[in-house]
């Protein structure tokens, strides 16, 4: 459980209060106890870090009242009713009103114990997403560098030791690994932030126009050059250039790009005027350079210019601990992007991404995310789309799973609300859940 959730729990019998409180904590909750709605209403702000559990009948102000003012007070916050049997037709239009689930007295310490962890995850969710929407508004938008991997610690401490200067790095790894996340947070960590964060991929522009795009030219430079052009160095000046798949530049290239990075000036193509500049280079590369420059495919020259710090970007295949972390990053940032609810993963779903072998590493692992967020699965189609000879049995079980998921998603996740809804009983909505995997 996210460090800093707590649970609320609110209840006016000294024993009951006591009991359950234990219980909460023996299963790993933080717990504050109350005796009354009073006492609870000064903790509850649209910040408030956790949900809160309350009895319906209490001496005072009820938990009714109390579920109003949260309401009121901290909207997002998820309130779990605790209720007597004669309270459930009122527990039901409470959840229609906003609670998110009840739970009907006597109960076992695992019911309560699921229904806080399912509430607390969805809190969790709904701060993280609040926390998120702040920081793509923010200048440092999409510059975390997200795992909790000891490779990953190591790349977050390089980034902090060496950002505020201006040492030329060179990142190396696979496809996909997130080598342009790195040089962007290089570059939002640094003095220079405030400047262009310009970005050129070397393996993508044709050799035939790649100095044009990294120096420049004049008009009348070459045919079909009608006015002035400024190159990516130039544009960067004052800021970062980001030169992906350097691997890929002309050899040619390479000396006009050395020549600047000594001298600090550059000339446009077609002019004899050296414009100075101010640009701090991060290279990426995703093949062994050090073997390139052997082979005399890459000057070493060069190589030990951009080469001063390396951070080396491990493969997500040797670093699975970081895989549902990225996931639930993405997930929220799908939400966001596509005004979607974020699911909530479960345990099975957890098993089975941490065990995909993810060639594609980052990036394939942020589209299947983006494919759970807004209903597609693996392969590419709708959930509910079958083949014409699929059996009517199949479809009909394709379609209830959609139901139920499609259901769930609008409940947040509580299925006790989810049943009411689909007007069946929760033990038989508990068992499709189990059946289908949700």
């Amino acid at each position: 459980m996210q460090d800093g959730l707590r649970v609320l729990f609110v209840e006016d019998e000294p024993l009951v209060r006591q009991a359950t409180a234990q219980s909460l904590e023996l299963a790993g909750f933080t717990v504050l106890a109350l005796p009354s709605a009073e006492a609870a209403m000064p903790h509850l702000s649209p910040d408030f870090p956790g949900v809160l559990v309350t009895d319906v009948r209490l001496t005072g102000a009820s938990g009714l009242d109390l579920l109003q003012h949260c309401r009121n007070a901290a909207p997002g916050v998820p309130v779990i009713l605790v209720t007597g049997h004669g309270d459930i037709t009122m527990a039901v239009q409470a959840m229609r009103e906003g609670a998110y689930d009840f739970i009907e007295k006597p109960f076992g310490a695992d019911r309560l114990t699921e229904t806080v962890r399912r509430a607390l995850e969805r809190r969790a969710l709904e701060l993280e997403n609040h926390a998120l929407r702040r920081e793509l508004a923010g200048p440092a938008a999409g510059t975390r560098i997200i795992g909790r991997s000891p490779a990953i610690g190591q790349v977050r401490t390089l980034v902090a030791n060496v950002a505020a200067t201006d040492v030329p790095v060179m990142i190396n790894g696979e496809t996909g690994t997130g080598k342009e996340l790195v040089a962007r947070s290089l570059h939002a960590l640094s003095p220079r932030h405030l400047a262009p964060f310009v970005a050129l991929n070397c393996g993508a522009v044709p050799e035939a126009i790649f100095e044009s795009e990294m120096f420049g030219h004049e008009a009348g430079a070459f045919t079909g050059a009608g006015k002035r052009r400024v190159g990516k160095l130039e544009h960067a000046s004052g800021g970062t250039l980001f030169l992906d798949e350097i691997e890929s530049m002309p050899l040619a290239l390479q000396v006009k790009l050395l020549r600047v990075l000594q001298e600090g000036t550059l000339e446009r193509l077609g002019s004899n005027a050296s414009i100075a500049i101010d640009v701090r280079i991060v290279a990426a590369a995703k093949g062994d350079m050090e073997a390139l420059v052997a082979q005399g495919t890459f000057r070493q020259d060069l190589y030990y210019r951009l080469n001063v710090v390396t951070i080396p970007l491990p493969p997500l295949r040797e670093r699975r601990e970081d895989i549902v972390p990225l996931f639930e990053h993405f997930m929220l940032v799908a939400a966001v992007r596509y005004q979607r609810p974020a699911p909530i993963l479960s345990e099975l779903q957890r098993q089975a991404l941490m065990q995909r072998a993810w060639p594609g590493n980052v990036r394939e692992l942020r589209n299947a995310a983006d494919r759970l967020v807004l209903g597609v699965p693996e392969g590419g189609t709708r959930a509910d789309a079958l083949d014409d000879s699929t059996p009517l049995k199949e479809r009909m079980e394709h379609y209830e799973r959609a139901v139920i998921a499609d259901t769930l998603a609008r409940t947040g996740g509580a299925v006790s609300q989810a049943a009411d809804l689909l007007q069946v009983g929760k033990a038989t909505l508990y068992d499709k859940i189990k059946r289908y995997g949700l």
